[in-house]
C-alpha cells in the first residue's frame, strides 16, 4: 500500500500492509500527546517564571482541553469534505507553531495564546487519527490497529512526557518546547512521506430506527469516556506535585514518570490482545484496577513507597483505556469514522480539562490528599456506565 496512493484506488489491508501508515500515525499521535501533557511535568517551573500559582499553571492543560472539547465537533463538520491527508498535515503544522510561541512567550497570557493555537490543532488531531487508523485496516483488525495507533500515545506519556521534563528541569521549560516544536516540524515530513491518503467518508445511511440505537449506544461510550478522563486527569494534571509533596526531589519527577510512563505500555499491550476478542471485559477490569490505584494512592499519601506503587498500578491500567474507548465507539457505528473520532477527542478533552479544574479546585479547597479519592469516585462512575450499557460496549466485538 503506497503512500503516495491515490484515496480513490486506496483500500483497506492487514495490520501488516497498513504498517507505514500506521508508524506514522503513531509517531504523530506520540507527539501530540507529548506537546498536550508536557505543561503537566513542568508546571512548577512554569509557574514561579511567569509569577503565577501551581492552579492558575495548571489552567494551560484546562484551556488547551477546553479548546478541544469546544471544537472538535464544529471543526470535523466544517472540513468533513476536505483531503483527510492534507488536514492532518495541517494539524502538525499548527502544532509546530504552538509550541514556538510558548517556548518564546514573555508572559502567562502570551503562553496560553500558543497553548489555545496547539488546542485548536488538537481538536482535529485525534478526530482524525482515531478515523484514520480504523480506515488502515479491515474492520476485523480496528482494535489492534487502534492499540497499536494509541500506543504513541502511551509513548507520549513514558518518553514525551518525563524525557521534556528532564530537558525543562535541566536547561528550563522553554528549551523543552522549542525541542518539541522542532521534533513536530521533523513529523510533518515523516507522516507526508508514510501515510496514504484515505478517501473522504461518506454519510451514514443507515435507516433512521437503527441510526438512532447506535447514536444512543455512541453516546453512552462518550459519557463512559467523559468520566475516566475526568477522574484520571483530576489527578494526573497534579502528578508532580504529588510526588514532589511526598519527598521527591525535583530532578527525580522526569525519571519517575519515565517509569510510571512505561508501565502504561503493560495496559496498551494488554488492549491490543483482548480488544478484538472479549472488549468488555478487559475494560472492566481496566477500569476496576485503575479505581483500586487511585484509592490505594490517597491512602498511601504522602508515603512516599506507597505512592510509587499506587502510582505504577493506576499508569499502568490507564495504558489500556485511550484504544479501548476509541474501539468501543468506532464499532457502535453510530456516526461517520470522522464524527466518532471527533466525539472521542471532545469528550476526552471535556475529561482532560474538567479534570486539571476539578483537580485544582479540590487542590485548594481541601487539600492534596483529596485529589486521588475524587479520581477514583469518577473513574468508578464511569465503569458503572459501561458495566450497564451492555450493548453499547458488547462482548462480542460489533
Amino acid at each position: 500500500m503506497s503512500a503516495s496512493g491515490d484515496a480513490k484506488t486506496w483500500r483497506p489491508g492487514t495490520v501488516r500492509e497498513a504498517a507505514g501508515g500506521i508508524v506514522a500515525l503513531t509517531i504523530a499521535t506520540f507527539l501530540a500527546v507529548t506537546t498536550e501533557m508536557l505543561p503537566v511535568g513542568v508546571l512548577p517551573a512554569m509557574g514561579a517564571e511567569l509569577g503565577v500559582t501551581e492552579s492558575i499553571a495548571g489552567l494551560l492543560v484546562t484551556v488547551y482541553a477546553f479548546m478541544v472539547a469546544v471544537l472538535a465537533v464544529p471543526l470535523t463538520l466544517w472540513t468533513r469534505r476536505l483531503p483527510r491527508k492534507g488536514l492532518l498535515l495541517a494539524t502538525l503544522a499548527a502544532y509546530t507553531a504552538g509550541n514556538v510561541v510558548v517556548a518564546l512567550a514573555p508572559t502567562f497570557a502570551v503562553v496560553a495564546a500558543g497553548r489555545a493555537i496547539g488546542g485548536v490543532a488538537h481538536a482535529l488531531f485525534f478526530s482524525l487519527s482515531i478515523a484514520y487508523g480504523s480506515r488502515l485496516v479491515h474492520a476485523d483488525f480496528t482494535g489492534r490497529a487502534l492499540a497499536l495507533v494509541t500506543a504513541g500515545a502511551s509513548a507520549g506519556f513514558v518518553l514525551g512526557v518525563p524525557l521534556s521534563t528532564s530537558l525543562g528541569t535541566a536547561v528550563g521549560w522553554r528549551v523543552a518546547f522549542g525541542v518539541l516544536a522542532v521534533a513536530c516540524a521533523g513529523t510533518l515530513v515523516l507522516v507526508a512521506l508514510l501515510l496514504p491518503a484515505v478517501p473522504v467518508a461518506a454519510p451514514d445511511g443507515a435507516d433512521h430506527p437503527e441510526r438512532r440505537v447506535r447514536r444512543g449506544r455512541l453516546a453512552m461510550v462518550s459519557v463512559a469516556n467523559a468520566l475516566v478522563y475526568l477522574g484520571q486527569y483530576t489527578v494526573y494534571t497534579y502528578i508532580a506535585v504529588i510526588l514532589l509533596a511526598a519527598g521527591l526531589a525535583a530532578s527525580g519527577v522526569g525519571p519517575i514518570l519515565l517509569v510510571l510512563g512505561g508501565l502504561g505500555l503493560v495496559g496498551t499491550w494488554f488492549a491490543g490482545v483482548t480488544l478484538d476478542r472479549r472488549p468488555r471485559a478487559s475494560l472492566l477490569l481496566v477500569l476496576g484496577v485503575m479505581v483500586v490505584g487511585l484509592v490505594a494512592l490517597g491512602l498511601a499519601f504522602p508515603g512516599f513507597t506507597g505512592v510509587l506503587a499506587a502510582s505504577a498500578l493506576w499508569g499502568a491500567a490507564f495504558g489500556a483505556v485511550a484504544s479501548s474507548f476509541q474501539t468501543a465507539a468506532i464499532r457502535t457505528r453510530g456516526a461517520t469514522p470522522d464524527l466518532i473520532g471527533a466525539l472521542v477527542n471532545a469528550t476526552a478533552n471535556i475529561g482532560i480539562g474538567g479534570g486539571a479544574a476539578l483537580g485544582g479546585a479540590v487542590l485548594a479547597g481541601f487539600g492534596l490528599g483529596w485529589v486521588p479519592f475524587c479520581g477514583a469516585a469518577l473513574v468508578l462512575a464511569g465503569a458503572l456506565v459501561v458495566l450497564l450499557a451492555r450493548r453499547a460496549f458488547p462482548e462480542i466485538p460489533g
